[in-house]
C-alpha cells in the first residue's frame, strides 16, 4: 500500500473514530503518543527503584558493618539482621541494580519512550505500522518489569550472581541463596523483556521504512529517528542470542543439561556434569551484552543531536558524518564483544583482534564529539535544562570514552579488570550519558508528549546538582580501581592493603547520596508538571522538525486533516534570507533558495 494509500485509510478512519474509555485510552492503548507515556513512566518507577538499591549499597561500602534503620525498613531482619547488610543481600542489590537501570530504565526509557513518541511524528506519519503490536510490546515488557520486581519477595532472595549472571552461580540452583527461585524468575523476566524488544524494534524499523512523508527521503530524516532506526536494527541482530543464552541456562539450572557447566565440585561431592564451558556463555551473553550498550547510548545521541542544533539556532555540523559515524558504530558494536573476556582465557591472538576492532570504535565516537562540540561553536546558545543536559551528555561520553582506551587494550585491561576503573568507565560513558540524554529529551519534548512546560528553575538545579554529584561520584572510582580495589567485594575491611581507600568510599557515597536525594527535584518537576505546568505552545523551542507542526491537543492519528509535506532537510536555522532563524521541514522552497550541503 502506497504511503498515501495509508494515510488517506487514516484520514477516513478519524472521521468516524469513536470515543475512547478510560481502559482503551489510558490503559490498552494502540496511540503511539500514549504508549511513549507508558514506556517513560514505567522506566521513571524503575529507575527509583535501580537508584535506591545503589544508595543502600553505597552506604554498606562506606561504613561496612554499620547498623542502618534504613536497611531493616527496606530489606527486612532477613537481608538486615539488626540493621545490618548480609553478605547475600549486597550480591543481590548490585545484581538487581545493574539488570534494572539497563534493560528497564535505559533501554525502555530511551528507545521505548523516544522511539514511540517520535518515530511517527518526525516522520509524518499518524501512527507505528501496527498499534496492537505496538501496545502487547508495552506490555511485555510491564510483565517483565513486575516479574524482575517480584524476585525481590523470593523466600531465598533475588539472583545474585551479577546482572552478567556467569555460570556457575546462575547455573546450579544450589550454589548460593541468590541461586534459587530469584535465578529462574530473572531468566523468565529478560526472556519476556527479549520478546517485548524485538517487537518494538520490528516496528520501529518498519515505520521508518514504509510510514515517511511525502518528500522524507532518507537524507531528510532527522538524526534522532536515524540513531532509533539503527538501534532497533541492532537489537534485532543481537537480542536472540541472549535469548538463546537465557534458555541453555534454563535447561542447565532445571533439566540437568550442560551447555555451561564442567567438572564441578560442590562442598567436596563431585557433580555430574561435564562437557560444557562457561565461556561459551560468556560469548553468547556479551555478544547482546555490548551492542546492549549501544542500543542505550544511540538514542541518547539522537536526542543530544536534535537538542544542541535547535538550542545553538544552527544546522547540526556534519549530518552526513553523523549518519555514516552511527552506521560504523553499529557495525563495529557487533564484533568487539571480546574485550569483556580478555582474561577469560581467550586465545591471546584473538584477544589483540578484539583490541583492534575496540580501538577502531573510538574513531566514529570521536566523529560525534567533534561534531557535537563544533554545532555549539559560535551559536546563539539557549541554555534551557535540556541544553545543559545535552552539553553534560558530550561532557561525560567524552571524559567516560577516553578510559575505554586503556580497557580495551587487552595488556592495559588486565590490570585493571574487575576492579572499580571499569564501573567508573562504563557508568560515566554509558549510565550517566545515557541518563543525561534520557532527560534532556525529557525536559525538551515534555510539552509535546503533555501540553505543559517544565519549571526551568528547578532543571537547573536538578542539573547542576547532578552534573556535580555524578563526577564525584565516578571520577573518585578511577582512582581506586587504579589502587586495585576490586569490585562487588561487600567490604574492603578484609584486607589491610586497602585501609587507606575507605576515606574515599566515604566522599563517593555522600556524593552519591546527596545526587541520589536531588533526583526528588526532578521526579517532582515532572509529576507536577504534568499537572499544573504552564500551559505550552505549539513550537516553544522555535524547532523545525514536523513533530512541531502538530496541535498541542493530542488527536489519534497526530494531524488532522492532510499530513504535512516536506521540502528540506531538518536543520534549516539561521539561513540567510529568511525572517525567522528556523525554517521548519513543511515550508516550500523560495525561488533560488540554496540547499545546505550536508
Amino acid at each position: 500500500m502506497s504511503v498515501e494509500g495509508h494515510n488517506h485509510e487514516h484520514d477516513h478512519e478519524q472521521e468516524h473514530h469513536h470515543k475512547d474509555t478510560f481502559i482503551t485510552k489510558y490503559i490498552f492503548s494502540i496511540d503511539h503518543k500514549m504508549i511513549a507515556k507508558q514506556y517513560l513512566i514505567t522506566g521513571i518507577i524503575m529507575g527509583v527503584i535501580g537508584v535506591g538499591m545503589s544508595m543502600l549499597f553505597r552506604m554498606q561500602l562506606a561504613w561496612p558493618e554499620e547498623a542502618f534503620g534504613v536497611f531493616k525498613f527496606f530489606l527486612g531482619e532477613k537481608f538486615a539482621p539488626g540493621g545490618v547488610l548480609k553478605n547475600d543481600a549486597y550480591l543481590a542489590l548490585v545484581t538487581i541494580h545493574g539488570t534494572i537501570m539497563v534493560f528497564f530504565v535505559l533501554t525502555a526509557g530511551l528507545s521505548g519512550t523516544f522511539s514511540n513518541l517520535l518515530i511517527p511524528l518526525q516522520i509524518g506519519a499518524r501512527d507505528m505500522a501496527s498499534g496492537f503490536m505496538n501496545m502487547v510490546s508495552y506490555w511485555l515488557f510491564f510483565l517483565s518489569s513486575v516479574i524482575m520486581i517480584s524476585s525481590l519477595f523470593v523466600e531465598s532472595g533475588p539472583a545474585s550472581s551479577g546482572w552478567t549472571i556467569y555460570p556457575p552461580l546462575s547455573a546450579l540452583p544450589q550454589a548460593i541463596p541468590g541461586s534459587g527461585a530469584g535465578m529462574t524468575l530473572w531468566l523468565v523476566s529478560m526472556a519476556i523483556f527479549i520478546a517485548s524488544s524485538l517487537m518494538g524494534s520490528l516496528n520501529y524499523v518498519v515505520t521508518v521504512i514504509n510510514l515517511r512523508t511525502k518528500g522524507m527521503t532518507m537524507t531528510r530524516l532527522p538524526l534522532t529517528i536515524w540513531t532509533f532506526f539503527v538501534t532497533a536494527i541492532i537489537g534485532i541482530l543481537s537480542f536472540p542470542v541472549l535469548l538463546s543464552a537465557a534458555l541453555l541456562l534454563i535447561m542447565d539450572r532445571s533439566f540437568g543439561t550442560s551447555f555451561f557447566l564442567s567438572d564441578i565440585y560442590l562442598a567436596g561431592e563431585v557433580l555430574h556434569y561435564q562437557g560444557g564451558s562457561p565461556v561459551l556463555f560468556e560469548h553468547l551473553f556479551w555478544f547482546l551484552g555490548h551492542p546492549e550498550v549501544y542500543i542505550v547510548i544511540l538514542p541518547a545521541m539522537g536526542l543530544v543531536s536534535e537538542i544542541l542544533a535547535t538550542n545553538s539556532r544552527k544546522p547540526i555540523f556534519g549530518y552526513r558524518a553523523m549518519i555514516v559515524s552511527t552506521l560504523a558504530i553499529a557495525f563495529l558494536s557487533t564484533i568487539v564483544w571480546g574485550h569483556h573476556m580478555f582474561i577469560s582465557g581467550m586465545n591471546p591472538f584473538l584477544g589483540s583482534v578484539f583490541t583492534f576492532t575496540t580501538l577502531l570504535i573510538a574513531i566514529p565516537s570521536a566523529v560525534k564529539a567533534f561534531n557535537w562540540i563544533t554545532t555549539l561553536w559560535k551559536g546563539n546558545l539557549q541554555l534551557n535544562p535540556a541544553m545543559l543536559f545535552s552539553i553534560g551528555m558530550v561532557s561525560t561520553f567524552i571524559s567516560g570514552g577516553l578510559t575505554g582506551i586503556i580497557l580495551g587494550d587487552s595488556t592495559l585491561d588486565i590490570n585493571v579488570h574487575d576492579t572499580y576503573f571499569v564501573i567508573a568507565h562504563f557508568h560515566l560513558v554509558m549510565g550517566i550519558s545515557a541518563l543525561y540524554g534520557m532527560f534532556a529529551g525529557i525536559y525538551h519534548w515534555f510539552p509535546k508528549m503533555f501540553g505543559r512546560m517544565m519549571n526551568k528553575n528547578l532543571g537547573y538545579v536538578h542539573f547542576w546538582v547532578t552534573a556535580i554529584s555524578a563526577y564525584g561520584v565516578f571520577f573518585p572510582m578511577h582512582f581506586i580501581g587504579l589502587a586495585g580495589l576490586p569490585r562487588r567485594y561487600y567490604t574492603n575491611t578484609n584486607f589491610p592493603l586497602f585501609d587507606d581507600l575507605q576515606n574515599v568510599n566515604v566522599l563517593i557515597t555522600v556524593f552519591a547520596l546527596i545526587g541520589g536525594a536531588f533526583t526528588l527535584v526532578f521526579l517532582f518537576n515532572f509529576f507536577y508538571s504534568i499537572f499544573y505546568g504552564e500551559k505550552a505552545v505549539q513550537n516553544p523551542w522555535k524547532s523545525t522538525t514536523l513533530e512541531w507542526t502538530t496541535p498541542v491537543e493530542h488527536i489519534h492519528g497526530n494531524w488532522p486533516g492532510a499530513i504535512p509535506e516536506v521540502h528540506r532537510w531538518p536543520y534549516d536555522y539561521s539561513k540567510p534570507g529568511h525572517d525567522l532563524d528556523y525554517v521548519p521541514q513543511n515550508i516550500p522552497m523560495k525561488e533560488g533558495e540554496e540547499v545546505l550541503h550536508h
